[in-house]
């Protein structure tokens, strides 16, 4: 079955925790769950969404706030999201955020941080975690500065909401060390220091084996 949607019609300025109590959304919700395929509408482009996990990430891509950006649905593409879907979800993401990142000048500031929603940040707080930690963990993640983002933002409870409970609890007992040693974590520190930070702080090895392993 293929349902189409204007998304200007469906979308309502909403948060990420107000999704599963939006009767519509929550409809479209349950109904990609199943097998139903969508074709959203967005200032005269149509993308094709298949299956659950995409609906998220469009949704968060094409919330109300997005659709007023002129500039960023201008560069969005309809044939260049079919190109980032087709070469899967990694790549998909990294589609949507690089515009949010345009958006905000490559910069998280008090000014910058409210030209994007609540479920843009989310999906932009993933790309964020998932590149740090593939590359260093969670000490580089902090000592890049992403630790406030992360933990001090419904990040967690966002990703229990949109279906991954493990990985929701994984970034709270994360949060758990940050909050303990935070402003030994946040220090600035040399290149010798940065790399003395894996033996002191081991207790983020098994949850970065385990983020891996997702």
């Amino acid at each position: 079955m293929v349902i189409s949607f204007n998304l200007c019609h469906l979308c309502a300025p909403l948060n990420s925790h107000l999704i599963a109590t939006n009767f519509v959304h929550l409809l479209i919700i349950c109904l990609a769950k199943v097998g139903v395929t969508f074709i959203f509408c967005v200032d005269k482009l149509s993308f094709r969404v298949e299956s659950f996990v995409h609906f998220l990430l469009f949704y968060s891509f094409a919330s109300e706030t997005c659709v007023r950006m002129n500039k960023t649905m201008t560069e969005a593409r309809e044939s260049d999201y079919e190109k980032a879907r087709s070469q899967g979800m990694d790549v998909l993401i990294n589609w949507m955020t690089d515009l949010f990142r345009k958006e905000t000048n490559g910069g998280l500031t008090a000014e910058t941080m409210t030209r994007l929603t609540g479920e843009q940040h989310t999906l932009l707080a993933y790309r964020i975690f998932r590149d740090e930690l593939m590359e260093g963990g969670f000490c580089q993640l902090i000592q890049n500065g992403y630790g406030s983002y992360i933990f001090d933002n419904p990040f967690a409870k966002a990703m229990r909401l949109w279906g991954l409970p493990g990985f929701s609890k994984l970034i709270y007992a994360a949060k758990k060390i940050y909050d303990a040693h935070r402003e030994d974590l946040e220090r600035e520190r040399t290149d010798e220091e940065f790399m003395a930070m894996y033996e002191q702080y081991e207790a983020f090895d098994e949850l970065e084996d385990e983020f891996v392993e997702y």
